[in-house]
């Protein structure tokens, strides 16, 4: 059995730096750098692009707070998880009182049925006094 020996291709730095400008100011791919000079490696020229080449700068976000823009973010952070709090309460609030204006309604008109039938069962009538004694509770203001 015979070994096949490998050879190494070593790139000069100069030579790398000139195939990265090609990638970077006239826009080739790298598959085209790849066929053009040769290179073998699919992931040899992406390694010399990420140490030489300048596109590194172009996808990272500098962002520069001063102090008061960073103590404005978490009092506006503060204020944001306490509205929060305060709607969550507030929700809570309205559905116990939709709650309780359903049962409110369920006996209303549970005690309506009641009268209805009293009405029948005694022929009265009864829903028309129940009505008279309610207004004595609940008197309309005149304006």
């Amino acid at each position: 059995m015979t070994k096949v020996q490998r050879t190494t291709t070593r790139y000069s730095d100069c030579f790398k730096l000139q195939v990265v400008e090609e990638i970077e100011k006239n826009g080739l791919t790298i598959d085209e750098c790849r066929l053009k000079y040769g290179i073998g490696g699919g992931s040899t020229i992406q390694r010399w692009v990420r140490k030489y080449g300048k596109q590194h700068l172009l996808n990272k976000i500098v962002r520069v707070e001063t102090r008061d823009e960073i103590d404005e973010l978490k009092r506006l952070r503060a204020e944001n998880k306490a509205l929060k709090e305060a709607y969550a309460d507030l929700s809570l609030q309205h559905k116990d009182l939709s709650l309780q204006y359903a049962e409110l309604s369920v006996n209303h008109k549970c005690s309506e049925k009641v009268i209805e039938v009293a009405d029948e069962l005694y022929d009265m009538d009864l829903k028309k006094k129940y009505e008279q004694e309610l207004s004595h509770y609940f008197k309309k203001k005149k304006r």
